[in-house]
């Protein structure tokens, strides 16, 4: 059952109206919003109440948008989960978005009254919104601000500011109809396991333990672990991330990120006197290893992986000349060696496992006498993730993958999903949820790759909960305790 739009006075219910879009007058003001709101809690229809509002703090101008985080009324505060979502989808319509708590109040308020809600943290005012708040379904808030503590609603330019509301709120439409196809009752399907694993929770307490140790600024080479998130949050307590060793001043501390590098980057950061501080992890460090044997005794190593790849990058840096990276099957039915008795093979740890095995089933056909770990070298927590999503992705209408754009697992997560024939997105966070993607979404598979934190996959099912998806169901295919130990300078 799609939702409906719910404006209070008539001239923004006929801003809003367009084919596709249900809008119903609520009425101004409490009492006439309680009678709709008890209309519609018989219909058990998701609801978003649009209109215009009051700004509380400066930075909220006329003609902005507001969604509300939750709403803020006489019976106290009540979350609304999915706004982060609604806000994503505005903004990407090229609106001015604020996402914050709206306050509710019985009458207009102005000065001191105006100033009070400012201090308990809304950033708009209503005058009807707690009264849906309380909805059993799916309930968001929007408001289109046309006064301001500047500006306020009795003075000269009100019809103005007032015109450049509706003006917002016309533009809106596209999304508050996409909100209201989203929403609806639904299941979450959580693959488990899931996030961080062992070599990625190592790696970022090495920097954290590095600057408490040594003090700020502690500089990595590259994205310690391929998220967003973890690289914002390390900048913040001081961390420095650069491309190369050679940005780093002399002497300085410096990790060397998750994913490994080539001797080369050792012997630069030596020759620039650094405190360096491994966080690779012990997985990569095996790869290494492997290929280090094999190269050291006269072998044509081919590893399976892809060239652009930081991870590949660093191992192929072990042996350049006698290591062929083989990117998939075709190439692999096409790859030479200077003698065929002699070859081995590695593989990048973050791989698709079935892809990865036909790429190896091609070079074992082409090469017999071709030698590989005694054990796959993709990792287990790779290997762990993308068995977990293949089991929720067969009963899901959607999977939506946590992760960053540059994390190879997160990617590879998203592949093994719509190889079971699931659409599925990867996505930064619930900011970059389409809801596009849900209408019609009553199953929705949720994982998240081994570099993204576990409060984003929290955040993505609360909002998700906003919008009627209230049943949660997890799938555990492994129970991981993998634990790695930590590097002697800051163990």
């Amino acid at each position: 059952m799609t939702g409906v739009v719910v404006a209070p006075l008539r001239v923004e219910a006929s801003a809003l109206r367009t084919p596709g879009l249900v809008v119903l007058r609520g009425g101004m003001g409490p009492r006439r919003a309680a009678e709709s709101a008890q209309r519609l809690a018989a219909a058990g229809r998701p609801v978003l109440v649009a209109g215009v509002g009051g700004a509380l703090v400066p930075d909220v101008r006329p003609g902005d948008l507001v969604v509300a985080t939750e709403i803020d009324g006489p019976d106290g505060r009540v979350p609304l989960p999915s706004a982060p979502m609604l806000a994503g989808a505005l903004r990407r319509l090229g609106l001015t978005v604020h996402l914050g708590p709206i306050a509710s109040s019985p009458s207009v308020v102005d000065g001191a009254e105006r100033a009070r809600f400012a201090r308990n943290g809304a950033l708009a005012v209503d005058m009807e919104s707690s009264e849906f708040a309380a909805l059993p379904g799916p309930v968001a808030v929007v408001r289109a601000i046309v006064d301001t503590p500047e500006q306020p609603l009795w003075r000269p330019g009100t019809v103005l500011r007032g015109l450049s509301g509706l003006r917002s709120l016309r533009a809106a439409v596209p999304a508050l109809r996409e909100w209201c196809e989203a929403a609806g009752e639904g299941e979450l399907l959580l693959a488990s396991p899931r996030s961080f694993c062992a070599g990625v929770e190592r790696a970022i307490e090495i920097v954290e333990r590095a600057l408490e140790r040594y003090g700020a600024p502690v500089y990595v080479r590259r994205q310690v672990v391929h998220n967003a998130h973890v690289v914002r949050r390390l900048e913040a307590l001081g961390a420095v991330f650069v491309q190369e060793v050679e940005q780093v001043p002399r002497g300085a501390t410096t990790v060397l990120a998750a994913h490994g590098v080539a001797p080369a980057v050792r012997v630069a950061a030596q020759a620039r006197d650094l405190r360096v501080i491994d966080a690779t992890c012990p997985l990569v460090m095996k790869v290494h290893t492997e290929v280090k044997r094999y190269t050291g005794r006269g072998d044509t190593v081919f590893l399976i992986g892809h060239a652009d790849h930081e991870e590949v990058e660093g191992t192929v840096g072990e042996a350049p000349e006698r290591i062929v990276v083989v990117e998939d099957a075709e190439a692999a039915a096409h790859v030479r060696a200077p003698d065929g008795s002699r070859v081995a093979y590695a593989m990048q740890t973050t791989l698709a496992v079935d892809e990865a095995e036909e790429i190896a089933a091609v070079l074992r056909s082409r090469f017999p006498a071709i030698e590989g770990p005694r054990r796959d070298d993709i990792c287990y927590a790779t290997t762990n993730r993308q068995r977990a999503v293949t089991a929720v992705a067969g009963e899901a209408d959607l999977v939506l993958v946590v992760g960053s754009a540059n994390s190879s697992n997160s990617l590879r997560l998203v592949e093994v999903a719509r190889r079971r024939g699931t659409r599925a997105r990867l996505v930064d966070d619930v900011s970059e949820v389409d809801l596009r993607w849900l209408a019609g979404a009553t199953r929705i598979g949720i994982t998240a790759g081994a570099s993204a934190p576990p409060d984003l996959v929290a955040e993505l099912v609360r909002c998700l909960g906003g919008l009627g998806r209230t049943r949660v169901t997890e799938t555990v295919q492994a129970d991981e305790d993998v634990v790695f130990t930590l590097p002697r300078e800051v163990s």
